[in-house]
């Protein structure tokens, strides 16, 4: 069992914090402060600031990582860092080990959104790389890496869930003891920018499997939004049926989501 800090702050880094606590201990999380959201713009925690007081694990929520946070004060074993969405200053990097959780298998989709630009890809495999936190974006030496296999309808909630557990098991190696660190390759280098408004937007002329995978990329989380007989549309979920396209899960605005069956009906 080690002794770490964890910096998370995204649904995928609360369900890391969570995983970890029951195989480590945990004396810290750090995490972005509260912010408004949802159509109230009420205060609300990050997702991994309520993981953490569910364990009674003690939070931490800087507007920015400084070395007065305090991290270092603890005597651990390794800092694990898990869609935290703050830059970790260089001098703050080295003792402990700093080690961050990307879910991708690097060098391929370094950066903010791996598993969606994986999806919008197409991409059949992907996986989890644990690598030395570095000041260059997911460009340090790896620790340990597993891929696993990507399902035609598999979603992004689904993607987010398999690798936060093999995150977990991934950790256990890399904080089991000495690590022997392998540098990334430097082909097969490619980037997973932030999602947009524009990402959002489908196409429902274009081919099928390109909209079917756009629309699982942003489920459950984001959401893919389409104009269906003229009338604007979140879309969640979608099938391919003999090579065409069917719509399963749309929401109408300001309404809830629905089977498409359902939305057809009250359009009758």
């Amino acid at each position: 069992m080690a002794r770490i800090a964890v910096a998370a702050t995204a649904p995928f880094g609360a369900d890391v914090l969570r995983r970890l606590a029951s195989r480590h201990e945990v004396v810290t999380l750090v995490t972005r402060p509260d912010a408004p959201r949802g159509r109230g713009r009420q205060l609300a925690p990050p997702p991994a600031k309520v993981v953490a007081e569910s364990l009674r694990i003690p939070v931490l929520q800087p507007a920015r990582l400084t070395r007065d946070v305090c991290i270092h004060s603890h005597h651990l074993d390794a800092v694990v860092v898990a869609a935290y969405g703050l830059l970790i200053p260089e001098d703050l990097l080295g003792e402990p080990l700093w080690l961050n959780v990307h879910p991708s298998l690097l060098p391929r989709w370094r950066g903010a959104a791996p598993v969606e630009r994986a999806l919008i890809a197409g991409d059949a495999e992907t996986g989890v790389t644990i690598h030395e936190t570095v000041k260059e974006l997911d460009a340090g030496p790896i620790a340990a890496q597993q891929s696993f296999p990507v399902g035609l309808d598999d979603d992004a909630g689904v993607v987010f869930e398999r690798s936060a557990g093999v995150a977990a098991e991934l950790l256990d190696q890399a904080l089991g003891g000495p690590t022997d660190f392998r540098p990334q390759p430097g082909e097969g280098v490619t980037y997973a920018d932030k999602i947009t408004a524009a990402d959002r937007e489908v196409d429902l002329s274009r081919p099928a499997l390109e909209v079917h995978n756009r629309v699982r990329a942003l489920s459950p989380h984001i959401g893919a939004r389409a104009t269906v007989d003229g009338r604007r549309l979140t879309v969640w979920r979608t099938r391919i049926v003999d090579g065409e396209l069917e719509l399963l899960e749309v929401q109408p605005e300001g309404r809830r989501r629905m089977a498409y069956e359902a939305y057809l009906r009250g359009l009758r």
